[in-house]
């Protein structure tokens, strides 16, 4: 019987050392400041995913592409306009693959449009429908946003630096519209558009279609008797004593004045080329 108390003492004192080395019991729950610690390491962990990828600037896809966004900032005629990138840059372009006529008198090239005589007559003609062109590209470009595209096959500049290029409006190929209304004719160079810009030209021929709704005479009248303006065939100057070319009937009534004084103080020569009022007869 003493063994027995004894063995049940020694248990009890080994079960209280047992509990005193795990510092909680057995039986007794967690309370919320025993519960593990957490700590504020990042997880060093890598993963498979690549980088996000770089997107491409617009402009350089533009450009690659042959193609930008630009404002006309100034019409210099039907066919040449001065324009600004986005990014300041200033250019000229000459529109690709068509050619309208020359806006000074005296650089009238009749022989280059087909069916156009080259006489006084021609020459007008022409010369009339050069401004219309300049007057179509002041209206539908001038101020607006456009897109330059260029062409693989054709040259990048020509002869005079300017950039060689369809402009866009709208999505509509400005060069070509020329083309099909008889603003222009196709100037035969090397590009990608070439066999269809023929096509649209001689269509608007067929259908007589602005510049080439031409009757003109075929050559020059013969002249039996000198012509000539003098001073006496020159209209009295109006009450103000301000020539403005709808004082004349013909142009070379306007040269005669214009060469009495070759300062212009009139300002009949508007483009500075020595002939006044080149839209007289």
């Amino acid at each position: 019987m003493r063994r027995t108390r004894l063995l049940g003492l020694v248990g009890v004192v080994l079960l209280v050392a047992l509990a005193g080395c795990a510092g909680t019991p057995a039986d007794e729950p967690l309370t919320p400041n025993s519960e593990p610690e957490l700590t504020d390491e990042p997880n060093t962990e890598t993963t498979d995913q690549p980088a996000e990828e770089t997107v491409q600037d617009s402009t350089d896809e533009i450009a690659s592409a042959g193609g930008q966004t630009a404002t006309v900032t100034r019409v210099i005629d039907g066919d040449t306009v001065a324009i600004e990138y986005a990014n300041g840059t200033e250019d000229t372009v000459r529109l690709l693959g068509v050619d309208t006529p020359e806006t000074t008198l005296s650089r009238v090239s009749a022989e280059e449009f087909a069916g156009i005589s080259d006489t006084t007559a021609g020459r007008d003609h022409l010369f009339n429908w050069g401004e219309r062109a300049t007057d179509l590209a002041e209206d539908e470009l001038e101020g607006e946003q456009v897109e330059i595209v260029v062409d693989a096959e054709s040259d990048r500049r020509g002869y005079f630096g300017r950039l060689l290029a369809y402009i866009y409006v709208d999505g509509e190929n400005f060069n070509e519209r020329l083309l099909a209304d008889g603003y222009a004719r196709m100037y035969d160079s090397q590009f990608s558009m070439r066999s269809e810009f023929r096509e649209i030209e001689q269509q608007a021929r067929e259908d007589r279609v602005g510049l080439w709704d031409y009757d003109g005479p075929a050559s020059e009248p013969e002249s039996e008797t000198d012509t000539s303006t003098t001073d006496d065939d020159v209209p009295p100057p109006p009450a103000d004593s301000d020539y403005d070319c709808s004082t004349f009937d013909t142009q070379e009534q306007a040269q005669t004045v214009y060469d009495r004084d070759t300062s212009d103080p009139h300002r009949l020569d508007r483009d500075d080329d020595g002939v006044p009022c080149e839209s007289l007869p």
